[in-house]
């Protein structure tokens, strides 16, 4: 009798699914010291900066799906390690992987991302870097992003002036390297919607009476006629300051006034509260767009192990490319499979409320209306995917 008993406990714990579950372990890299992350940066909430860890993200994503997790079977598992330049990050992708690591997270600059991608063949999500370049000529097979890129915001942004009929735009860009990338983006996008670009100028903070001409709005923004401004300032301190103050009573978009984000806390629609109040409550601290890329990371990592609860590791990096997923935006997310992107509306704000969103209506695709923002499947610009 004993012996059935114990043959019978046996047998349960076999075919229990959380016992023969194999867990899927995540790593994040992310910057040990992100100027972006500085306490003088947070404490002025610059509109599309981060606003905290990439972890924090991450985390609640994985907490708030415990019972998915354990309804599947599932087991997931996060670690973080934080590096201190592109070496290191190398380093650290290769050791996570020895350590069986079956997904990597990173939250680093374009070209640490991309030595990182470089240097395993485990997925990597990129969750914080935006540049086109890591979507174009220097993306890779297996990486994917859930971060909004540049084209896709400017684009955003390009779309929400065609629906206002704000068809002239004076573009007022920064002095930085990634300023004038932005820039060359902007226009692209200005262009693509077939808006006009009546004027761009250089501006720069600046204490030098020699060059005050490039650090006053009011100047900046005479001698020529406009429908809106818009502004690339990655810094963010220049454009903080430009609503209100231009030559001419016109809107700005960019970098300050209308902002196209990810996600913001103002967002009231498709479970977008409770979403960011679960955050608030674990991080304690407003969601930003870069969290918002980060949980959907999360979720990705969930729905992956989710649909093969035992692996094997081929088995999670073919879902995690497949899966839709939901990022309480009203409409299932996906990733392009021409570039890695994570298809999504974008959220059109001013930083006190969602005005609205992009794609705007009216706005045409042959397929998906999504990717009408960025890089579409017939420019090819990602040669490393086909």
């Amino acid at each position: 009798m004993k012996r059935w008993a114990t043959w019978v406990l046996v047998c349960a714990a076999g075919l229990s699914p959380a016992a023969q579950a194999a867990p899927l372990r995540a790593t994040l890299l992310a910057s040990a010291d992100d100027p972006q992350l500085e306490r003088n940066r947070l404490e002025r909430a610059y509109l599309g900066h981060p606003g905290g860890l990439a972890r924090d993200g991450v985390q609640v994503a994985i907490d708030e799906a415990r019972f998915e997790l354990d309804a599947a079977g599932a087991a997931l598992s996060l670690d973080t390690v934080p590096v201190g330049g592109l070496d290191a990050a190398r380093s650290a992708a290769l050791q996570a992987e020895k350590a069986g690591a079956a997904v990597l997270l990173t939250d680093l600059p374009a070209d640490w991302t991309r030595a990182v991608a470089d240097a395993v063949r485990l997925p990597v999500i990129n969750v914080g870097d935006a540049s086109d370049a890591l979507r174009e000529r220097d993306c890779r097979a297996n990486l994917l992003h859930t971060v909004p890129s540049e084209r896709m915001r400017a684009d955003a942004l390009a779309q929400a002036l065609v629906a206002r009929r704000w068809s002239n735009v004076l573009l007022l860009s920064g002095p930085t390297p990634a300023d004038a990338m932005r820039s060359a983006t902007a226009q692209a996008s200005i262009k693509r919607f077939g808006l006009k670009l009546v004027a761009a100028k250089p501006f720069k903070l600046s204490a030098d009476p020699r060059e005050r001409e490039l650090a006053n709005p009011l100047l900046l923004t005479a001698g020529v006629a406009y429908d809106a401004v818009w502004v690339v300032d990655s810094d963010g301190e220049f454009a903080r300051a430009l609503p209100y103050r231009t030559a001419l009573p016109r809107p700005v978009v960019g970098d300050a006034g209308l902002t196209a984000l990810a996600w913001h806390v103002q967002f009231e629609r498709f479970g977008a509260p409770q979403v960011s109040r679960r955050f608030a409550k674990a991080a304690k601290r407003p969601m930003t767009a870069h969290d918002w890329a980060a949980w959907m990371a999360g979720r990705a990592l969930v729905a992956a192990v989710v649909a093969a609860p035992k692996g094997p590791a081929a088995a999670w990096a073919k879902a995690l490319a497949a899966n839709e997923l939901d990022g309480s935006k009203g409409i299932h997310l996906s990733f392009r499979p021409w570039d890695g992107q994570l298809r999504q509306p974008l959220l059109l704000t001013d930083g006190q409320a969602v005005i609205g969103s992009a794609p705007v209506d009216g706005m045409l695709h042959p397929r998906q209306t999504l990717d009408t923002l960025g890089a579409d499947a017939p420019e090819k610009l990602c040669k490393a995917r086909g």
